[in-house]
């Protein structure tokens, strides 16, 4: 059993999520060599913990977490459609969040604002951060594990970029 699953206050904050058909239909999109749930699960779990150490809206956190990749895309995506994805993604997942969840707008910034820098889109929210950040290092991580790099050359390129942005 995932760590997620058996902290019982993270499942019950994204339960209609998780229990949702449409959302359940990124399981098997493929993202960062693992489904895009498996990403979107890690990135609101280790944003909640983030989230409730720092005394944030943890309950946002995770929802706005899990929603933040939550865009369909077809199977064969081309590298150029892969490519341009990085960029519109989040207004799609966005659109998408909108049209399955009621969203606050914290939520709704946490979904928009991921990819910054990426996205021009600023983060306005600590919260927003958290996940912005939180998505970046779970996903060098994924990618490490894909590629087979050595995980601390991974968290050390995390925390350069990481580092980079904030300045």
């Amino acid at each position: 059993m995932s760590v997620q699953k058996q902290d019982v206050e993270f499942t019950n904050i994204v339960k209609n999520i998780l229990d949702n058909e449409e959302f359940k239909k990124i399981d098997k999109i493929e993202h960062h060599g693992i489904s895009r749930l498996d990403h979107s699960m890690r990135v609101a779990y280790y944003s909640y913990k983030v989230a409730k150490f720092l005394r944030l809206d943890y309950v946002k956190t995770a929802r706005g977490g899990l929603l933040h990749d939550f865009f369909l895309s077809p199977e064969d995506r081309t590298t150029k459609d892969r490519f341009v994805s990085t960029f519109v993604h989040p207004k799609e997942a966005l659109q998408t969040a909108k049209k399955h969840f009621e969203l606050s707008r914290k939520e709704e910034d946490m979904i928009r604002s991921h990819m910054f820098p990426i996205n021009p889109s600023v983060p306005k929210y600590a919260e927003s951060w958290v996940v912005s950040t939180v998505d970046k290092v779970v996903a060098v991580n994924e990618l490490s594990l894909k590629f087979k790099f050595k995980l601390k050359y991974a968290y050390s390129l995390a925390l350069l970029f990481m580092i980079n942005f904030v300045r």
